[in-house]
């Protein structure tokens, strides 16, 4: 066997197979000698079929999958021994029918190599890292909902501001009937609220979908509607009030803070505004890390410049997919996932220069990770490692649960990497400052 590489360019190479008879002669003819012990043809007993019977009957396919076997075999050894980095799988160049009946076979198969390039995480402009805090005002609101929700129910004869209204949506022509719970400050207009305000128990109230809410999503949980039907909604709906009440906030005392925390973790409200405090910015940690990790990601594909192969990508995206593409289809499905493929490996680059690895006690301490915040939040705040282990023996059978737990791990020690050698600068501020900064909103 021989096996020779032309290189088109940095990025495209052509590899030859040249397979002889000795390759696959005895493999072939052992085949078809334990082909002959086990054959059952009529008129022959069972080992006593002529051998050039059985070559007549099974020899051109055991040939032709022996021959694709060592093919393939042959050309996986050789990538892995010339650590040929190649994108997508190798290609086999278009012949003309192959003659089976000959003794040599060659084969060419087409590769896309992986370009070579530098990665710099040191940009001149420097990325920002917020630090987002809880302020007084975010803690004050949350105190008064855990009030609220742990708070008493007072029924009340007329609809207030601060109302909870219980009552049925209906519109008889879409077959609309859907009873909710609501609070006036969920409505978009203050024309809304009017309607309700002194309103009574019975009372039919009228309303228009349009611009009923801010949120299509509100709209689309009060009216229970499937999500394509809610968009762009007008029409006509009555509102019948069933009930009316007003929330009296619960007490500040020790019987809430154990319920909330546990007995005696919480002691006075100054306790309970640090704790609120705490597990809020805890929470922000993720989503700022998160934003910090979305932005490094779009300034090294935006700044790390090399060419790929694309015609070879397009090429193979044609049949590498469980449904078969043509040319403009496989184009339009590269340029799709161009910047992934660009990140994937930058990513792997920057892996391999610092020496970023991760196996599976990285994965296992991940899932174990994830299993005790699920149980914290059923109350169970101090499982056992062996339940912890247990469970995440369950988890990690799942193979795509492995994957996305990796691709997590992948994830947390990049964004370590990216803390500690990107241009990075630190910037503190509230969470409605922070929202209106990154999002715009108000």
């Amino acid at each position: 066997m021989n096996i020779t590489r032309e290189n088109i360019d940095a990025l495209n190479a052509v590899v030859k197979v040249d397979i002889a008879k000795n390759d696959y002669s005895d493999k072939v003819e052992k085949i078809l000698t334990d082909y002959r012990k086990t054959a059952n043809i009529p008129g022959f007993r069972k080992g006593h079929v002529p051998m050039g019977m059985v070559k007549k009957q099974y020899g051109k396919a055991v040939l032709v999958d022996e021959v694709n076997k060592l093919l393939q075999d042959a050309l996986n050894k050789y990538l892995t021994e010339e650590k040929l980095d190649v994108l997508g799988q190798p290609l086999p160049k278009p012949q003309d029918e192959i003659n089976w009946d000959s003794d040599d076979f060659s084969f060419e198969f087409e590769l896309g190599l992986a370009p070579e390039f530098t990665v710099d995480l040191k940009g001149k402009k420097a990325i920002t890292h917020y630090k987002i805090i809880a302020d007084d005002k975010m803690i004050d609101e949350q105190i008064e909902r855990i009030q609220k929700q742990y708070g008493k129910l007072i029924s009340q004869d007329v609809v207030e501001k601060d109302s909870e209204i219980t009552g049925t949506y209906a519109n008889a022509e879409e077959e609309i009937e859907n009873t909710v719970t609501l609070t006036l400050d969920k409505f978009k207009g203050k024309a809304t609220e009017k309607k309700f305000v002194g309103a009574k128990v019975g009372d039919v109230v009228a309303l228009k979908t349009k611009g009923l809410y801010d949120d299509e999503h509100e709209l689309q949980h009060a009216l229970k509607l499937e999500h394509d039907k809610v968009h762009g909604l007008d029409i006509d709906v009555t509102f019948t009030i069933t009930e009316v009440n007003q929330r009296e906030l619960a007490d500040l005392d020790q019987e809430l803070f154990d319920k909330l925390f546990g007995k005696d973790t919480v002691k006075s409200v100054t306790e309970l505004k640090t704790k609120i405090k705490e597990d809020a910015e805890k929470q922000f940690v993720q989503q700022s890390d998160q934003k910090l990790l979305n932005d490094v990601t779009e300034y090294l594909v935006d700044n790390t410049k090399f060419d790929l192969p694309s015609e070879f990508l397009q090429k193979w995206m044609q049949t590498a997919g469980e449904k078969e593409l043509d040319e403009a289809q496989a184009k339009e499905e590269y340029e799709k996932s161009e910047k992934s493929l660009r990140y994937q490996l930058i990513e792997g680059k920057l892996m391999e220069a610092n020496d970023i690895k991760i196996d599976f006690e990285d994965v296992k301490e991940n899932a174990k990770g994830m299993i005790k915040m699920q149980m914290a939040q059923f109350g169970q705040m101090n499982p056992s490692e062996k339940e912890l282990d247990d469970i995440a023996a369950r988890v990690l059978s799942n193979q795509d649960e492995v994957k996305r737990l990796s691709e997590q791990v992948v994830s947390q020690k990049l964004l370590n990497l990216y803390k500690e050698k990107a241009n990075v600068k630190s910037k503190e501020l509230t969470y409605d400052k922070f929202v209106k900064e990154v999002y715009g909103d108000k």
